[in-house]
C-alpha cells in the first residue's frame, strides 16, 4: 500500500511564485516515487471585508490531491493582529486535523517554518507522525528579526523529525537557533526541468528594447537588492552605455510606493521596463531576450528564476549569498559579486557590455552546469533518501 504524505504550503499553482513552483515540482517527484501525495494550501484572509464560513476545496491536479483551506471570517470589525493570527491559525489547524482524520497520513511535510511549520509540526506530534520542515529563505532570513517569533521558530526546528535547507547559509543560521540539528538535516538545491527556449514566442515589448538588455525576474522587494542594480545601471548610462533595464514581474504591494519613487529618482526611468506580474511561462519568454540576467539579492534561498536563466544560457551576475553564491562560480559560469555593492555590479556589467564573447562563454557554461548538477533526477534522489530515512526511523 502506498504511503500517504501531506505537504503544507501557502502557495501552489496556479498561484504565482517560487514556492508554488517548488512545492509542485517536489509533489510530482513524490508521485513518481510512488507516494500518495496530498497538498494542503493555507489561504490567509488578508482583507476581511466579507463575513464567510471556513471552507475546503479539493481537486485532483496532475495526480496530486490539492486541498485549499480557508479560515472563517466572523466579523469585519478591526481587532488586534495577534487575535487575527490566533483565530486564523486555530481555524486552519482544525481543518488540517480533519484532513488527517479523513486520509490517515503517514508523514507531514511543511514548507516555511513560520507560516506552516508550527501548525504542521503540532499536528504531527499530537498524532505521533514524522514531520519534515523545509526552510526556503525568508523564514530564517527575515522572520528571525522579530524577537517574538524566536520561540516558535526554535521549537519548530527542534521538534522536526527532519529538516531540509536550500542553502548552507540557511543551515548555518538554523544552527544558531538550535545547535543540535546536524544529525537530522540535509542541504540540497532546487532543480530545474530542461526547457526548450527556441519554441517560445517573442514578447511584444521587445520592440521597446534599446542597447544591452539587463534583466531580472521576480516579485521585487527589499531582499532583491534592486536599489544597487539601479545605481549600477545609472553609472553605466553616465558612461554613454546604451541599455534597457527589464524587470519581468512587479513590486510587492506593500512596497509599491517606495519602488516607484526609486525608479523615478534613478536617473534612468526612461530606460526601465516593468512588465507586471506574469505567469511562469510568460516570464520565461523574456529570458532569451536578455543579454545579462541580474540577481543582486541580499538573501534569496535558491531562486528558481536564476536556474531558468542558466538553462536559457544567459550571462549571469549574482551576489555571493545563499545558493546563488554556492551554485555560481565566478569567472567560470557567471560573475559573482558581494551583496549590496553598486560598484561591483557596475564593474561586472561593464565587463560584459564590452565582451559579447564573455557573455556567450558564461551562458554556455551556466547551461551545462544546470543540466548536470541541477537536474530533477538529482533533487528527486535527495528527496527519496530523506523520505525513506524519516519513514523508517
Amino acid at each position: 500500500m502506498k504511503k500517504k504524505v501531506c505537504l503544507t504550503t501557502l502557495e501552489f499553482p496556479p498561484d504565482v511564485g517560487g514556492v508554488a513552483e517548488s512545492v509542485y515540482r517536489i509533489a510530482r517527484m513524490l508521485v513518481e516515487l510512488d507516494y500518495e501525495v496530498h497538498v494542503a494550501v493555507f489561504h490567509a484572509n488578508k482583507r476581511k471585508k466579507n463575513i464567510q464560513r471556513s471552507s475546503r476545496q479539493t481537486i485532483e491536479q496532475d495526480g496530486i490531491s490539492v486541498h485549499r483551506l480557508k479560515a472563517a471570517v466572523r466579523t469585519t470589525e478591526l481587532y488586534s493582529p495577534s487575535v487575527m493570527i490566533m483565530d486564523y491559525r486555530s481555524e486552519i489547524y482544525f481543518q488540517l486535523k480533519q484532513l488527517h482524520q479523513q486520509f490517515n497520513f503517514d508523514l507531514l511535510h511543511s514548507f516555511f517554518i513560520k507560516e506552516t511549520g508550527f501548525l504542521t509540526t503540532l499536528l504531527a506530534l499530537e498524532n505521533d507522525l514524522p514531520v519534515i520542515n523545509s526552510i526556503r529563505g525568508s523564514d530564517l532570513h527575515k522572520h528571525i528579526f522579530a524577537p517574538e517569533q524566536h520561540a516558535q521558530l526554535s521549537w519548530t526546528l527542534e521538534k522536526a523529525s527532519w529538516l531540509t535547507f536550500v542553502s548552507e547559509d540557511l543551515f548555518k543560521r538554523a544552527k544558531i537557533l538550535v545547535s543540535n540539528i546536524e544529525e537530522k538535516s540535509s542541504v540540497f538545491w532546487n532543480s530545474i526541468q530542461p526547457v526548450d527556449f527556441d519554441n517560445f514566442p517573442t514578447p511584444e515589448l521587445v520592440k521597446n528594447f534599446r542597447g544591452m538588455v539587463i534583466g531580472s525576474v521576480g516579485r521585487f522587494r527589499d531582499k532583491k537588492g534592486l536599489e544597487y542594480l539601479l545605481d549600477a545601471c545609472s553609472q553605466l548610462t553616465k558612461e554613454n552605455v546604451e541599455l534597457t533595464l527589464l524587470l519581468v514581474g512587479n513590486f510587492v504591494a506593500r512596497e509599491q510606493e517606495y519602488w516607484q519613487q526609486e525608479l523615478q529618482n534613478s536617473g534612468i526611468a526612461d530606460r526601465i521596463i516593468v512588465t507586471g506580474m506574469l505567469s511562469r511561462s510568460e516570464a520565461m519568454t523574456y529570458l532569451p531576450q536578455m543579454d545579462v540576467f541580474m540577481i543582486p539579492s541580499l538573501n534569496d534561498g535558491c531562486p528558481n528564476a536564476m536556474l531558468e536563466a542558466m538553462l536559457a544560457s544567459r550571462a549571469i551576475v549574482g551576489s555571493n549569498v545563499d545558493a546563488i553564491g554556492e551554485i555560481l562560480t565566478d569567472g567560470v559560469d557567471a560573475l559573482v559579486v558581494n551583496p549590496g555593492s553598486s560598484e561591483e555590479l557596475a564593474v561586472a556589467l561593464r565587463k560584459l557590455e564590452r565582451s559579447p564573447q564573455l557573455r556567450q562563454q558564461l551562458g554556455k557554461a551556466a547551461k551545462e552546469k544546470a543540466l548536470r548538477e541541477l537536474a530533477p533526477e538529482v533533487e528527486q534522489q535527495n528527496w527519496a533518501k530523506v523520505y525513506e530515512r524519516v519513514l523508517l526511523s
